[in-house]
C-alpha cells in the first residue's frame, strides 16, 4: 500500500464496533468519506467534506473557527479522532491534510465512545506510516488570493522496514470573500511506526497546527434574508472590526499520542491508544447584540479572552474470536478514562463597544464604555470512566446479532471565586442490532441504541442534567457490484434534557435546557464505482426534527438548520484510453431545502442549490486540477444563530491545484 488512496468506496470502517467490520455487516447506518474523494473536491474544512453525507447540515459559517453541524436534526459536536474522544476537534479547525478518511457513524454511539450526541458520530482517521516510500508535492493558487501548499511524505527508515515514518505539512492563507476577513493556518504531523514484531507494533502521532483569523458574526436577518427599508445588505460586509487587537480569533493545538496493537495468536488482539491535547486560544470575540428600529444601526459589544484547553484520553480494550458450538462469536471488551480541562491563561471581561452603521459602516471606533471584569478563574474539569462490552454474534452464516453495553461514572466540576460545585452521573448505555443477509449482496438491518452526554454551561457557571437520547432504525444496504454499495435507513431518536443558547441574551453566552426534541426521517446514501473511471458519492436525506416538549418554546417548532429535505451528489469521470487518457471531468451538486433560523421559527433560511465543477489531468507524476465552487455564483445563505447572525455562503470560487508525486 502507499500513499495513494484510489477509489470512492471503502468497504470497511471501525467506527460502529470499534473492530475492522465489513459495512454490510453493522447493523447500523454508516458512510465513509475517502481522502480520493476531498483530494478531488479541494475541500480545506471538515464542513466542507461532509457536503458529501446526506443528512449532515453545517450549523456555523465556513468562516467559523470551530466545527459545527447537525446530524439526523440534531446539532452535533461528537468529533473523535482514530477512535478516540478529543473535544478539541470541535474547539478549533480539523486539519484535512492529515485525514486518510473521515467516517459518519449515523445515532447514538454511547455504547463504545462514552459521551456523544444523539444524533451521530464523525470519526477522523488520520494518515499512517507505510512501508513503499511514497513523495507528493502541492501548491493552490485561488479565489480571493488564496494561496496553499502542502506535502506528504511516507516510507520506510531502515533496510528491514520495520521502522516507517510519515510527514504531513501544510500553508494556507486566503483573504475571503468578506472585507477584513483573512485566514492564515499552518500545519505539520509527523508519525513513526515500529514494527516491533511479528505480531506487535507501536504508532506514534504528533499534530501541531496555527490559524489564526477574525471572528465571523455573519449579518442581520433583516437586510439579507429578510427585507430591510435601507434596502440589501452586500454579503461581504464585515460587521466586527478589520483590527486584530480589536476582533481576532487565534488558535495553537498540538496533539501527541500513540497505538499499541498485539496479537497473542491469530484470534485474540490487544491494543491500547492514548491521546493527549493542547489548545491555546487569543480570542477577542466582538458580537452584535442589538439592531435598533432604524433597521442600520447595530450595537455591539467584545468578550476578550485567553483561555486554554487540555485533553487526555486512554484506551484498553481486548478482541477475540471464538465459538460456541456453531455460533461464531467477535469479543470486544474494553475500558477508557479521560480528562477535560479548560481555564482561562489570562485577561477576561465584557467591553462595549460604538454601534456601527451596517449599511455605511466606520471602523476603528473607540470603545463606548468601561471594561467589565469577569471571573478572574474558572476552570472547568470532566473526567470519565468508561466499561464497555460487545459480542457480535454469527448466528448463521446470513444471520448476525450484535450486542453491547457501557457503563459510564462522569464528573464535572466547576471552579470559581465564590466556590465550587460539582455533579457525578452515573449512565448505561446499551445497544442491540441484528442483520439479516438474504443475499451476499444485500442486508436488512434493525437496532436500538441510547446516547448519554453530561452538559454544562461555562459561562454562567451552571450545571445541567446530563442529556439522553434514544433511536430506533431499520434499514438496508445493498453492494450492486464489488465498487458501489447503498444503503437506505428509516429511524427516530428522541433527545431529552436538550441543551441550546439562549435566544434573549445577544451575546449567544447563556444556555437554557429544553424537555423534548425528536428527530425522523429517512436516508438513503450511495458510494462508488458506476463504471471504470465513473465514481460517484452522494445521497437523499428527509429530515423531520422538532421540539415536542418544552416550557419555552412552542412545541412543534422546527429545530433550526434542519432542513426538511437535503440531497448531494458529486460525480468523477477519467477517461480511460486514447490520446485524452489522464483527462478527467468532476460535477456536484448540494441541495439544502428551507430551514428555520432559530427555535423560536421566527425567520427562515431559503432553500439553495450549489453547483460545483472540476477538470482533472494527471500525466506521469504530475496532477492538476481546476475546481469551481458554486459555479453559477448563485447567492445563498449556509445557516444562522438567530436574527442577528445568519451566514452568507461563498461566491464563485475557482481553485487551480498542481502536485506531483513518486
Amino acid at each position: 500500500m502507499t500513499g495513494e488512496q484510489d477509489g470512492y468506496r471503502v468497504p470497511t470502517a471501525s467506527t460502529a464496533t470499534k473492530t475492522d467490520t465489513l459495512l454490510r455487516d453493522v447493523p447500523q447506518a454508516i458512510q465513509v468519506i475517502p481522502r480520493q474523494v476531498l483530494q478531488d473536491q479541494q475541500v480545506r474544512r471538515l464542513n466542507e467534506a461532509l457536503r458529501n453525507a446526506p443528512g449532515v447540515i453545517s450549523d456555523n459559517s465556513e468562516r467559523s473557527a470551530f466545527e459545527g453541524f447537525t446530524i439526523r436534526g440534531f446539532s452535533n459536536r461528537n468529533i473523535i479522532r482514530n477512535g478516540l474522544r478529543d473535544d478539541t476537534n470541535i474547539t478549533t479547525n480539523v486539519n484535512i491534510e492529515n485525514i486518510e478518511q473521515i467516517e459518519v457513524l449515523r445515532g447514538p454511539a454511547s455504547v463504545l465512545f462514552g459521551q456523544g450526541g444523539a444524533g451521530g458520530t464523525i470519526n477522523i482517521v488520520t494518515k499512517k506510516p507505510q512501508s513503499t516510500p511514497y513523495y507528493f508535492i502541492e501548491g493552490t493558487i485561488g479565489s480571493f488570493d488564496t494561496y496553499g501548499g502542502s506535502i506528504d511524505f511516507t516510507g520506510p527508515l531502515n533496510d528491514d522496514r520495520t521502522l516507517l515514518y510519515r510527514l504531513n505539512a501544510s500553508a494556507y492563507t486566503t483573504d475571503t470573500f468578506v472585507d477584513f476577513f483573512e485566514t492564515e493556518r499552518y500545519f505539520i504531523a509527523p508519525s513513526l511506526t515500529w514494527l516491533m514484531g511479528k505480531n506487535t507494533e507501536l504508532t506514534l502521532e504528533a499534530e501541531y497546527s496555527n490559524q489564526k483569523q477574525p471572528n465571523d458574526r455573519g449579518l442581520p436577518a433583516v437586510g439579507t434574508v429578510l427585507p430591510n427599508p435601507n434596502g440589501k445588505l452586500p454579503i461581504n460586509r464585515f460587521i466586527g472590526e478589520p483590527f486584530d487587537e480589536i476582533d481576532k480569533n487565534n488558535r495553537q493545538s498540538l496533539r501527541i499520542g500513540y497505538n499499541f496493537e498485539h496479537r497473542f495468536s491469530e484470534n485474540w488482539q490487544f491494543r491500547n491508544n492514548f491521546n493527549f491535547s493542547y489548545l491555546s486560544v487569543e480570542q477577542n470575540s466582538l458580537f452584535p447584540s442589538a439592531l435598533l428600529e432604524d433597521n442600520r444601526t447595530l450595537e455591539r459589544g467584545v468578550f476578550i479572552a485567553e483561555f486554554a484547553q487540555q485533553a487526555y484520553n486512554l484506551d484498553t480494550n481486548i478482541v477475540g474470536n471464538f465459538k460456541t458450538g456453531s455460533i461464531d462469536h467477535k469479543l470486544l471488551f474494553g475500558v477508557d478514562l479521560s480528562r477535560d480541562v479548560s481555564y482561562q491563561e489570562g485577561r477576561n471581561f465584557l467591553r462595549e463597544l460604538d454601534p456601527i452603521d451596517i449599511f455605511n459602516p466606520i471602523y476603528r471606533r473607540e470603545s463606548a464604555g468601561a471594561d467589565s471584569p469577569e471571573d478572574a478563574d474558572a476552570p472547568t474539569i470532566s473526567q470519565g470512566l468508561g466499561i464497555y462490552l460487545q459480542d457480535q454474534i454469527s448466528l448463521l452464516e446470513n444471520l448476525k446479532l450484535v450486542l453491547g453495553g457501557r457503563f459510564d461514572i462522569v464528573t464535572q466540576k466547576l471552579e470559581n471565586p465564590l466556590g465550587a460545585s460539582s455533579q457525578q452521573d452515573e449512565a448505561f448505555s446499551p445497544r442491540v442490532g441484528i442483520v439479516y443477509q438474504p443475499s451476499e449482496a444485500v442486508s436488512f438491518y434493525a437496532n436500538y441504541s441510547r446516547s448519554f452526554q453530561q452538559v454544562t454551561d461555562l459561562t454562567s457557571n451552571r450545571l445541567f442534567v446530563p442529556e439522553r437520547g434514544t433511536q430506533y432504525e431499520l434499514g438496508m444496504k445493498v453492494d450492486w457490484t464489488d465498487n458501489l454499495s447503498s444503503t437506505l435507513a428509516l429511524y427516530q431518536i428522541t433527545r431529552s434534557n436538550v441543551l441550546f443558547t439562549d435566544l434573549s441574551d445577544a451575546s449567544g453566552r447563556t444556555s437554557l435546557q429544553a424537555g423534548e426534541q425528536r428527530s425522523r426521517g429517512i436516508e438513503l446514501d450511495i458510494t462508488g464505482e458506476i463504471l471504470p473511471g465513473w465514481r460517484i458519492i452522494g445521497g437523499y436525506a428527509y429530515t423531520d426534527a422538532q421540539v415536542t416538549e418544552d416550557n419555552n418554546i412552542p412545541e412543534g417548532n422546527r429545530i433550526n438548520n434542519v432542513p426538511e429535505h437535503a440531497f448531494s451528489l458529486w460525480s468523477r469521470y477519467d477517461i480511460q484510453q486514447g490520446n485524452l487518457q489522464g483527462l478527467g471531468f468532476g460535477l456536484g451538486l448540494f441541495y439544502v431545502g428551507e430551514r428555520q433560523g432559530d427555535l423560536n421559527n421566527s425567520f427562515s433560511l431559503p432553500s439553495y442549490v450549489r453547483t460545483d465543477a472540476a477538470l482533472f489531468y494527471s500525466r506521469n507524476n504530475l496532477r492538476a486540477a481546476l475546481n469551481f465552487q458554486n459555479l453559477f455564483d448563485n447567492e445563498y445563505f449556509e445557516a444562522a444563530e438567530g436574527d442577528l447572525r445568519v451566514y452568507p455562503g461563498a461566491p464563485r470560487t475557482i481553485k487551480f491545484t498542481l502536485g506531483w508525486e513518486l
